[in-house]
């Protein structure tokens, strides 16, 4: 008969979520070089450039001159950016009203000379080339 270790099978579960962990805290880091990349060019409003570098997806949903004009006056109401703190950072396989893939849902706590207490939402992705690009933006 053999013996059940419990030790060993507490290891061995530990060692598979520290693995899971891993690859979405990997994904989480790369998403947020992404869209902290992605924000520069919103921030200096390189509108058209944000949508060049955006994901195949948000591509796909809106032209570049529909983002530029429905962008531009959103961006210039809330003023300068004072500053900009990740609150949150959430890998996920699945989104509403989106199609499977990998995601990382951020939320920035930002503050804009305007706009003393925003929240700006940005969802990277990885793209079928794996590189992550932005697919989504919002702010509250």
């Amino acid at each position: 008969m053999k013996k059940f270790h419990p030790p060993a099978l507490f290891f061995s579960i530990i060692i598979c979520l520290l693995g899971t962990h891993s690859i979405a805290g990997e994904a989480e880091k790369d998403a947020l070089k992404a869209a902290e990349e992605w924000l520069i060019l919103i921030d200096s409003n390189y509108y058209g450039a944000s949508w060049d570098h955006a994901a195949e997806l948000f591509k796909n949903a809106i032209t570049k001159e529909q983002w530029e004009e429905a962008i531009r006056p959103i961006r210039s109401a809330m003023g300068d950016l004072i500053s900009r703190k990740v609150k949150s950072a959430k890998y996920t396989d699945s989104l509403p009203g989106a199609p499977d893939g990998e995601y990382v849902v951020i939320q920035f706590t930002t503050k804009f000379t305007n706009k003393k207490s925003a929240i700006e939402t940005v969802t990277p992705m990885k793209d079928p080339d794996g590189k992550w690009r932005v697919s989504g933006y919002y702010i509250k």
